[in-house]
């Protein structure tokens, strides 16, 4: 495709209050369940299926906030303290949680842990329980090797979440089962008509090769039938911050530049000299860059977050 699309990335600019309800539409009444989120992909989740009985906190909901190297504030250990369930990604994404979590008696929901990727016999186990065997160390905090922590592009992950999702806040107030189950279906009917866009779009694209700078939006791409052909190494060193090896970013910018790769998939709120490099190269050379974000736009729900990445990569790629 010689066309070159110009594709806005899904940007966070939400402005709302920490202290507030950062996902939910609505205000909760005083008795609300407090749900705390390490992010407001999670934090909105929780919203929706628990709708006005409860009160959600995301503590990172702004792309000025990077989970990997957040410090956490006196403002979010209060919040935990309070809270009736907490939700974090795991996986060595949101570190800082730990520690919040450590002083806190909430129940806890680890995204990671309904991966079927995730390095853990069960789901009942915590992610801390392993780090050491499984984790690499990177500018203080971790990840867990050969694992793509960034789980909430996988639909099939969240639909496993959201199911504890609704059961955790159905065993902490019996009272709203009914609504808690009734909006966990509406959710999940949103999720598989997802997973089935998804599911067409791979038969149309199965073994493209897309150029990905880092792992963000690896398992959408893998999701859609995508071969990722950036070099090894790439897209580890971008994000951990590292320089990329003179020899693998030849590699990489060959494979942009003669046509190999047929899109190059980038991430809103990272990213460094390297990439620049091959997101110029793609554009001398009529190569689609799409960019995506970790978080959710102000008043964005999952659904149409996620619908929005997927339309924007199959634009990208002539479908």
């Amino acid at each position: 495709m010689q066309k070159r699309l110009s594709l806005l990335a899904i940007t966070a600019v939400s402005a709302l209050a920490l202290t507030g309800c950062s996902a939910a539409a609505t205000p909760a009444h005083d008795d609300a369940l407090q749900v705390v989120a390490s992010t407001n992909v999670y934090g909105q989740l929780a919203a929706e299926i628990g709708g006005d009985r409860v009160e959600v906190t995301s503590l990172i909901d702004s792309a000025e906030k990077d989970p990997h190297g957040y410090e956490a504030t006196a403002r979010d250990r209060l919040a935990v303290q309070k809270a009736d369930l907490v939700i974090e990604n795991g996986g060595g994404y949101d570190a800082f949680m730990q520690e919040l979590i450590d002083g806190s008696d909430a129940a806890v929901i680890t995204a990671a842990e309904f991966s079927h990727d995730y390095p853990h016999a069960t789901v009942d186990e915590h992610a801390d329980e392993h780090s050491d065997e499984h984790a690499d160390e990177h500018e203080g905090h971790s990840h867990i090797e050969g694992f793509n922590e960034h789980v909430w592009f996988d639909v099939h992950t969240v639909s496993h979440l959201s199911e504890q999702i609704a059961a955790d806040l159905t065993e902490l107030d019996p009272a709203g089962k009914a609504e808690y189950a009734a909006a966990a279906e509406e959710l999940a009917t949103e999720l598989a008509g997802i997973e089935g866009e998804l599911d067409t779009l791979h038969e149309k694209l199965e073994g493209t090769p897309v150029f990905i700078t880092e792992p963000l939006p690896g398992l959408l791409a893998a999701a859609a039938g995508l071969d990722d052909v950036a070099p090894d190494g790439f897209a580890s060193a971008v994000e951990e911050g590292n320089e990329v090896a003179p020899s693998v970013l030849l590699d990489s910018l060959s494979l942009v530049e003669d046509g190999t790769a047929r899109a190059v998939l980038t991430t809103a709120q990272t990213g460094g000299s390297e990439t620049d490099r091959v997101t110029d190269a793609a554009a001398h050379a009529d190569i689609p860059v799409v960019s995506f974000s970790e978080l959710l736009a102000a008043d964005q729900s999952y659904a149409e977050w996620m619908r929005a990445a997927i339309s924007d990569l199959a634009a990208a790629l002539g479908e």
